[in-house]
């Protein structure tokens, strides 16, 4: 695979993964998140190790959470070899227990490639900021 089609896979794959956890099919994220996936918790106060964890934090978020609005803009993609580096930042607003609130932020997630696909293996937020809405 080409440098250039390679940043375009790993992009799309991004966007893939947005698409169907605000759709909420968390379930359908499971082919594209490797088994030992890290994720590194905002702040790095902590960090989820594992598929079914990582997920969980999405299948919670999408049952007590309703996504009003959300964007992600200045999409950022680097690849080395066969792992390339995304991120970009999102506006988003949501409801939670009756409240709304305004989140903003920086993604950032690693991806491994397999073949013709690319498999989350590290994610964290940062620059995170939320607020009433």
């Amino acid at each position: 695979m080409k440098q250039e089609s390679k940043h375009e896979a790993a992009g799309a794959t991004m966007r893939r993964i947005n698409r169907v956890w605000i759709d909420g099919q968390v379930e359908r994220l499971a082919p594209i998140v490797h088994p030992d996936i890290v994720m590194a918790l905002p702040g790095f106060t902590g960090q989820i190790q594992g598929r079914e964890e990582f997920l969980a934090g999405f299948r919670d978020f999408c049952h007590s959470a309703r996504i009003h609005e959300f964007r992600d803009h200045d999409l950022q993609v680097d690849v080395a070899g066969d792992t390339a580096v995304v991120t970009f930042r999102y506006d988003m607003i949501y409801e939670r227990s009756s409240e709304r609130y305004h989140s903003t932020g920086r993604d950032l997630w690693v991806f491994q490639n397999q073949g013709s696909a690319w498999i989350a293996v590290w994610r964290t937020m940062l620059d995170m900021e939320e607020k009433a809405a």
